[in-house]
């Protein structure tokens, strides 16, 4: 009956986790490129009590054991990286990335690279091209202060409209994973690259797999709420049912104890 007990509060654990996760879902619905998180579970060990295919006669084996299992765990948060729906901005440095790939960030300080499907793009005081926290991408792209308009290209040119003429100021590249779920959530909208996540590979957009670049737009959250919503009450539901494992275990006991005396 303990062993009742430790399990249900492996299953109500797991709820737990489950919620939180959703509710991370749900606080970032309306996060410019934000990828939904789904929880993976796993079973914990099992008590072999007796053995599958043991003999229980001469030349006669049973066929199957008896075994307990002693509860879940929760074994990863994968990062769902499918399409969020394209919303139209009209900013004319705003861009969505239609398919595979991320925009590259350098963080300042340090050097480290990061990437981000926040396609919500500005420039600074210098004229550097920088995301919505001020990070300018990689390669490097400053507009100059003249600039009557910028134009972004499906391909990643950037060309800007001057005062003499159309002038080319650099092309954006994106860069792929071969694991994105790998890739380390670093808050802000960044990613980090890991050992799971493989090296970035550089690319340009359009071409050979990568996505293409869609300007005057932004990618919204991928999270559906419906769905989100859904797994919500599945949770609460699962979290109910393992607390009356242990109400119910606690009256067996009871019973018992009223038994015994």
């Amino acid at each position: 009956m303990i062993r009742a007990f430790a399990t249900a509060a492996t299953g109500m654990d797991a709820q737990q986790m489950m919620v939180d996760s959703i509710a991370n879902n749900l606080a970032n619905v309306n996060t410019t490129g934000f990828k939904r998180s789904m929880m993976n579970f796993q079973d914990l060990l099992y008590l072999k009590m007796r053995e599958a295919d043991r003999e229980v006669a001469s030349g006669i084996k049973a066929p199957s054991g008896l075994e307990i299992g002693s509860g879940v765990q929760p074994s990863a948060t994968t990062k769902v990286f499918s399409m969020g729906e394209l919303q139209r901005t009209d900013n004319e440095l705003d861009i969505a990335i239609q398919g595979d790939g991320f925009l590259e960030v350098t963080l300042p300080g340090s050097g480290e690279k990061r990437y981000t499907r926040d396609g919500s793009l500005q420039k600074d005081a210098n004229g550097k091209i920088v995301t919505a926290s001020g990070y300018p991408i990689s390669p490097a792209i400053t507009i100059p202060a003249d600039a009557i308009s910028v134009d972004i290209a499906g391909d990643g040119t950037v060309n800007a409209q001057t005062p003499t003429g159309n002038q080319v100021l650099g092309n954006l590249q994106l860069y792929r994973f071969q694991n994105s779920a790998g890739l380390s959530s670093e808050g802000g909208n960044l990613y980090r690259e890991t050992e799971a996540s493989g090296t970035a590979t550089a690319g340009t957009p359009g071409q050979q797999g990568y996505g293409s670049i869609l300007s005057k737009y932004v990618e919204k959250s991928n999270v559906q709420m419906v769905s989100e919503l859904v797994n919500l009450i599945t949770a609460q539901r699962g979290y109910e049912i393992n607390s009356k494992v242990i109400r119910a275990g606690d009256n067996m006991l009871t019973q018992l104890g009223t038994l015994l005396r």
